[in-house]
């Protein structure tokens, strides 16, 4: 059974320990898809390092955690429970198909927050590396990247308000 439960735990068919279940609605038509979670899973041999670097420069914590996969998850803003993210390593016999190992190409992870400047400033104190510098964007984003040890850019992002225009500019087409 110990090797069957985090089977069980990643497929979804046994919550994870300390977590909230939400009740089923009542209303919602049984061909409607309920989505419990939603997390990229970074196959990566660097997987102790990428836990380590989300722990220590996000606040992320650890959710749940085998010799061949990590659960993480970071500090909710407000009454949310915060963003989820796993690693696994290349090895394990469970790893599904088409997870090959992440090259560091083909992805982006934009994490949102609250002062990009002041955690830009912690992340450079902390040594992380800076892919790009921290950036007013005119369409309304400070901004900054950085690179976590499985090869992930992280797109570090705030929301701030636009140059003046920017988005009357760039308008959808009329429909």
């Amino acid at each position: 059974m110990s090797r069957i439960l985090p089977i069980l735990l990643l497929a979804g068919a046994l919550p994870l320990p300390g977590a909230a279940t939400a009740p089923e609605p009542s209303d919602t038509p049984p061909s409607t898809v309920r989505v419990r979670d939603l997390y990229p899973l970074i196959t990566t041999p660097a997987m102790t390092a990428a836990r380590d670097f989300h722990v220590r420069h996000f606040g992320f914590r650890v959710l749940f955690e085998a010799n061949w996969f990590v659960y993480l998850s970071g500090p909710a803003d407000g009454d949310g429970r915060g963003a989820t993210l796993a690693f696994m390593t290349p090895d394990h016999p469970s790893r599904p198909p088409g997870a090959e190992v992440f090259n560091g190409e083909g992805m982006l992870l934009t994490v949102e927050v609250a002062d990009a400047s002041l955690l830009y400033e912690k992340l450079r104190r902390e040594g992380a590396p800076i892919l790009h510098p921290l950036t007013d964007e005119p369409w309304g984003q400070r901004r900054f990247m950085t690179r976590d040890p499985a090869g992930v850019s992280v797109d570090v992002v705030q929301q701030i308000p636009p140059q003046d225009g920017y988005w009357e500019r760039h308008a959808p087409a009329a429909r």
